[in-house]
């Protein structure tokens, strides 16, 4: 045998050793997929079941999937546990994101229905309404589903609790309290915080009809007002009016503004302060607000001498509107047009000697 022959033979034994390695690799994975394919697809452990028939399932993995009443896999084991829910076409899932196990909804085809964005999403069930309560990831907000998964509120709550048949949400200084009935959640209250010339203060709202956007705006109105209120410089208060969704400018008037005996006022303290419905000749509804300022003033007595004083004083602020974009102030002002200064002592009069009859 020639180097040609040889050199020949020598390149076939090395392609059929090449091919044998292809071809035993080759059966070799497809044996492994089949092996592992099978792994996913066993029902090693079932779970808890529906009023269907429908059942969650464990498969070799450790992995959470759902079988029907004839054991057939309807959502394939890809999630870290499932939860059946009230409704029949909705479960809650979980799944490992980024080494973290979040939370979403999943309907029975495998389809998400709310992201998996949340730490947990809890069951609050009651005679009245089924709601669920899903906790971001983060830990700084909440979302309201309703029984089929869609969101009870346009937006996401800072925090949310359910009592009694209540709920009670908060979004930034604001806590609101729903009553939760058939297909519907009722406003019952709200309690909305402020700062106002370095005086705190929480606004008690009452009034129904109103919407979280509207008693936020009522709240940035009623602190500007406060500070219009005690601005002695007429430029300033003039652009805290401006600032104001106002309908008119001579229908707001500050503390004592005719008052010429009054030198300074100084806020103290707010309270009191609530917004109920009020009487409405118009088509549009009306709310009130009112409040305590306990103020501190100098003002000048009959012989002008600088005295102090110190009283709660009551305004009223009225609003209007349906809706965040066409709420407005239509008033405002101090029910007490002065102050009530002290009643000067009379002045003492001379003895005199009784007369003889």
């Amino acid at each position: 045998m020639n180097k040609q022959t040889r050199l020949i033979v020598s390149l076939l034994f090395i392609g059929i050793i090449v091919l044998a390695v292809a071809i035993t690799r080759f059966y070799s994975r497809t044996e492994k997929s089949a092996d592992s394919q099978k792994s996913q697809n066993d029902i090693e452990k079932r779970l808890n079941f529906d009023s269907s028939g429908n059942r969650a399932f464990k498969n070799g993995e450790g992995l959470v999937g759902i079988i029907d009443s004839s054991e057939r896999i309807i959502v394939s084991p890809e999630w870290e546990s499932i939860r059946f829910t009230n409704n029949k076409d909705r479960c809650i899932a979980s799944k490992r994101i980024r080494g973290k196990e979040l939370f979403g909804c999943i309907d029975y085809e495998g389809n998400i229905v709310v992201p998996f964005v949340y730490s947990n999403i809890d069951l609050i069930s009651s005679a009245e309404r089924v709601i669920y309560i899903a906790h971001a990831a983060d830990k700084k907000s909440s979302v309201v589903y309703n029984s089929d998964f869609s969101p009870c509120f346009s937006r996401a709550w800072d925090s949310c609790e359910y009592n009694s048949g209540e709920l009670t949400v908060t979004a930034g200084s604001g806590s609101y309290t729903y009553l939760v009935k058939n297909s519907v959640f009722v406003f019952k209250n709200a309690v909305i915080t402020g700062e106002a010339l370095k005086c705190d203060y929480s606004i008690n709202v009452k009034a129904s009809g109103l919407t979280v956007p509207m008693i936020e705006k009522i709240n940035e109105n009623v602190k500007k007002y406060i500070e219009f209120a005690y601005e002695r410089d007429a430029k300033k208060a003039e652009n805290l009016l401006s600032e104001m969704d106002i309908s008119s400018k001579e229908d707001f008037h500050c503390l004592f503004p005719d008052e010429k005996r009054v030198t300074t006022k100084k806020l103290i303290g707010l309270s009191d302060i609530t917004v109920t419905s009020a009487p409405s000749s118009g088509k549009l509804p009306q709310y009130m607000v009112t409040l305590k300022a306990l103020t501190g003033i100098t003002y000048k007595n009959e012989e002008n001498k600088p005295k102090r004083l110190k009283e709660k004083y009551e305004a009223v602020i009225m609003f209007t509107g349906s809706s965040e974009d066409d709420l407005k102030l239509i008033s405002g002002y101090f029910i007490d047009e002065k102050p009530d200064y002290p009643i000067p002592a009379p002045e003492a009069q001379p003895e005199t000697e009784p007369q003889e009859n």
